[in-house]
Order: structure tokens, then sequence, then C-alpha cells
């Protein structure tokens, strides 16, 4: 598997191990990820009771999530980081107003917070790769400007993707549009 090659890069892939993780985690251990969540985990459960069901779906989602995340990582898809930061921020403010509602327990701002911190630790990754870009730094840890082997920014060159093909033979995701 490639590493990534940018400051966002890195964020997204440490957002998606650990999704991938805490969805297996789901699937295979629920009471487990349950207890860490702060909710409470009773020795039988009610009929109607949908509880397990809802950890699979939601299990299952996060490591899917993982997947996803690590796949952008690995190929710089830079507007996918982007996209992540405003949802990421959205989660973290719906977590929190849950909590604060006694929706949630309050162990649960723990997932809040991590959902905050990691939309500004992306945010501020993409800031400083820009700023690197810009400065003319364009070695294998920046990416580019817009994580194209070549440094050049793509999506403003009207296309060009055949001159930004990457080291596995295709082009870049953001030049594919």
């Amino acid at each position: 598997m490639k590493l990534p090659r940018s400051i966002a890069g890195w964020t997204i892939a440490v957002f998606g191990v650990l999704a991938l993780v805490m969805g297996a985690l789901g699937l295979l251990w629920p009471e487990v990820q349950l207890r860490m969540l702060g909710f409470e985990v009773p020795a039988t459960r009610a009929a109607g009771d949908y509880t397990g069901t809802f950890l699979l779906a939601s299990s299952m989602a996060a490591f899917n999530m993982g997947v996803y995340y690590l796949l952008a990582s690995v190929t710089e898809w830079r507007v996918f980081y982007r996209f992540t930061v405003v949802f990421r921020l959205v989660t973290f403010t719906v977590f929190t107003i849950a909590v604060l509602a006694d929706i949630a327990p309050d162990r649960f701002f723990g997932v809040a917070a991590w959902e905050g911190l990691g939309a500004v630790a992306t945010a501020i990754g993409l800031r400083l790769d820009a700023r690197r870009a810009a400065s003319g730094d364009t070695d294998a840890t920046s990416g580019g400007a817009e994580g194209t082997p070549s440094g050049r920014d793509v999506t403003s060159s009207g296309g060009g993707a055949a001159g930004d093909v990457g080291d596995a033979g295709a082009a870049p995701a953001d030049a594919v549009r």
C-alpha cells in the first residue's frame, strides 16, 4: 500500500485506519464498543430492541468509511479532504448537541471531539500543504499543488490529465472530472 504524500493525506489516513478498526470492533465485539461509548449493555434485550441491528449497520458503515478514507489518502484526493472538513465539523456539532441535550451519554462527547479535532487537523494540513506547494517545495511528501506528481493544478489547467499520470499509471482522482 502506498503512503500518503501530504500532511492532509496523513490526517485522512489516520482517521481511515481508526474508522476501519472501530467498525471491525463493532462487528466483532459490539458490547465492547457500546461500553467504550458509555452505553449500557444489559444482560438481555427486550423484544423489539434493535440496538444490535443498528450497531451492526453503523459498524459496517464505519468499516466502509475507513476504506474510503484510506483510498482517498493513497490517491491524494484533495477534493475529498476538503469535503470531509466541512462534514466532520457538522458531525461534531450534531454529536455535541446530542450530548448537551442528554440524548447521548457524556462519554459520547469523545466521538464529537474526535470528529472536530480531525476536521481541524485536516484543514491545517490542507493549509500547510498549500503553503508548501506555493513556496515551490514539491517533494514527495507534499504531493504537489493538488496532489499530482507534477505539482501542476490540473483542475485549473483545462484538463491535461495525460501529463499527470501517477506511479500506478492512472491519472490522479482530481484530474478526472
